[in-house]
């Protein structure tokens, strides 16, 4: 089992900063973070939308050296430039060892890394991209599909992976799978840092939950979540909560 994290911490260089008035370092949690520490297994960063968990997800894949739109480290691409300039003004520490896998995938740009692949396999050069993804066009499946095979094919173990809300495209049954690769991913020496608003997602055992909230970022527990809380509330008495919602 991994004894260290590949990814120890991240630190803002809060003296660099020009001003805590421009984004993204007015988002509420940039404005108090100093330093955040990561599980040498498994991490989640989860808020409402709004308060930069993916725009730090975003910054730290970046300065690790994952292009800011996903995939591997060899991908190079951009078909458009809307990554913040965070990356610039944090610190990553790493840790002794060095991962010998990595990806940074983001659902809302999933698409353009599938593009890539299949333009890349076009060219022509070495082995076929795809094969390591299971050998179907990403774009031949639908989009949880695609997903799931980029879990189940492509992350190989003894890696650091990077996740912006993976559950987007997946099914509660799906959601429920992941957990399970997750597992095996860390019982093959794997570090993962996922950013999710999924509470099945995050029920992963022994996992390090930090919440972005308009004062800050806070350590919880899964069950103190605002997540939790809101889909539990919603299940117990849900006609209620439906009729509260309709008739305001």
């Amino acid at each position: 089992m991994l004894t260290s994290h590949y990814i120890r911490s991240v630190t803002l260089k809060r003296d660099d900063v020009p001003s805590f008035t421009l984004y993204p370092f007015n988002l509420p949690s940039l404005k108090t973070m100093e330093q955040l520490t990561f599980h040498p297994k498994v991490t989640f960063l989860i808020g409402e939308n709004g308060m930069g968990k993916s725009t730090l997800l975003e910054a730290v894949a970046v300065a690790l050296g994952f292009n800011p739109e996903g995939g591997s480290m060899n991908f190079n691409f951009s078909t458009y430039d809307s990554h913040s300039a965070l990356a610039d003004f944090i610190q990553v520490s790493k840790g002794v060892f060095k991962p010998e896998d990595g990806f940074f995938l983001r659902a809302e740009s999933f698409y353009n890394v599938a593009s890539n692949i299949e333009e890349m396999d076009r060219e022509g050069f070495g082995p076929k991209i795809v094969d390591s993804f299971g050998g179907l066009s990403l774009h031949e499946q639908s989009h949880g599909e695609a997903f799931f095979s980029t879990f189940i094919h492509r992350f190989r173990g003894n890696g650091i992976y990077i996740l912006d809300e993976p559950e987007a495209a997946l099914s509660p049954l799906r959601q429920m799978s992941l957990l399970t690769r997750i597992h095996d991913l860390v019982s093959e020496n794997s570090q993962l840092i996922i950013a999710t608003h999924s509470p099945i997602v995050m029920a992963y055992p022994e996992a390090d939950i930090y919440e972005f909230t308009e004062d800050g970022i806070h350590k919880r527990k899964l069950e103190e979540t605002n997540h939790y809380r809101m889909m539990k509330q919603f299940f117990d008495d849900h006609k209620r909560m439906v009729h509260h919602l309709l008739n305001e």
